[in-house]
């Protein structure tokens, strides 16, 4: 049996084209999601994957659809093997693993997607720690500036609450622990 899975990012997109292709290829029950692809709970693939069974085939219209990295489509890919199912692209025409030559291909680029993937990532590494040495600071902004440290610290020096002191900044307790803690004379 052909079974379809379709998806769109947002509530704001339509369904329609990637319904009417599935079901034109044949596919007897389309799965439908408007959830983001980088969401890895999508409780109607979820549901797909559960009651594939053998022989059956899962049909998209683009493998994107499916999954937003190698790693994703790679495990939907392996999940519908041990189910004994297929796996088939409408846009991607090599992408069939029905056959062992779409076995193969979907193989070797789903190793070539991880390769650049990896490249990305030595790239994006190298960039952070470049900007680093030049001094970006990356992450949240610091809940309270050195000066209000250096005050929320005089402060409870000379006997104010920290509790007290905290409210004053506006901050939790437990913050001004925290950045009383990242100056060097932190009180023990």
């Amino acid at each position: 049996m052909l079974l379809g899975y379709a998806r769109v990012s947002t509530d704001d997109q339509d369904l329609a084209l990637q319904r009417r292709a599935l079901r034109e290829v044949g596919c007897r029950r389309v799965y439908e999601e408007k959830l983001s692809g980088a969401q890895r709970n999508r409780p109607e693939l979820a549901r797909l994957l559960d009651q594939v069974r053998d022989q059956d085939v899962l049909v998209v219209t683009r493998l994107d659809r499916l999954a937003r990295s190698t790693r994703d489509l790679l495990d939907s890919a392996e999940r519908l093997r041990d189910a004994g199912a297929g796996l088939r692209s409408l846009a991607e025409p090599w992408a069939d693993t029905t056959s062992p030559a779409g076995r193969m291909v979907l193989t070797v680029f789903a190793g070539i997607a991880e390769f650049e993937r990896a490249l990305i990532l030595g790239r994006t590494s190298a960039g952070r720690i470049a900007a680093q040495q030049k001094g970006v600071r990356f992450g949240r902004p610091p809940a309270l500036a050195p000066d209000q440290v250096a005050l929320g610290r005089r402060l409870i020096e000379e006997g104010q609450a920290v509790r007290d002191v905290a409210q004053l900044f506006r901050v939790h307790r437990t913050t001004l622990y925290r950045e009383l803690a990242k100056t060097v004379d932190a009180p023990a």
